[in-house]
């Protein structure tokens, strides 16, 4: 089994329960190990749109990572997730953000995601889970890399994830 980090992002409707609707799919394709906090965030790229709640989920997986980015193409689909805007509007929106420590770079799938180091709605979540985890790029943590970034981005945490419940808890 390989061990992967996905993003998780919505910014339309039910926005916490769109992502509570995407990790029980999640968990019908992979073993879901750990779950990061939910986070609020403003837009990044596209800015007229609502804010955004990203979280980052740890998973192992039986599947390729082409096979993996099908699959969640597959989950964003039954939301009816459609990105009609880049980096715009969405009710799911699922990013491979690392896959073990392969480096993929196919014109479908770039692994790491090739923003993960810009986006820090992305890295805190990511960093909250593990925060020895290594670039396969650079070779340099995360950690290291996080404080370089120069970012005029919001990012809050809303809420955290409840094992038991298996659901964001909003009393932080």
């Amino acid at each position: 089994m390989s061990k992967i980090y996905i993003g998780l992002g919505s910014n339309l409707g039910n926005k916490k329960n769109n992502l509570e609707t995407a990790l029980i799919e999640l968990k019908k394709i992979a073993i879901v190990n750990k779950v990061s906090s939910l986070y609020q965030s403003s837009p990044w790229g596209y800015k007229n749109q609502e804010d955004f709640y990203n979280a980052v989920v740890e998973v192992d997986v039986d599947l390729s990572p082409q096979e993996l980015l099908d699959r969640l193409k597959e989950i964003e689909a039954k939301f009816m997730s459609v990105k009609s805007v880049r980096w715009g509007p969405r009710i799911i929106d699922l990013d491979i953000l690392l896959y073990d420590q392969q480096i993929v770079d196919s014109p479908q799938l770039k692994i790491p995601h090739p923003e993960i180091k810009n986006r820090i709605f992305v890295l805190i979540p990511l960093l909250e889970l593990n925060s020895e985890l290594i670039d396969p790029d650079t070779k340099i943590k995360f950690l290291e890399e996080v404080s370089l970034l120069k970012s005029n981005e919001e990012v809050n945490r809303i809420a955290f994830f409840n094992e038991k419940e298996r659901r964001w808890n909003e009393d932080i």
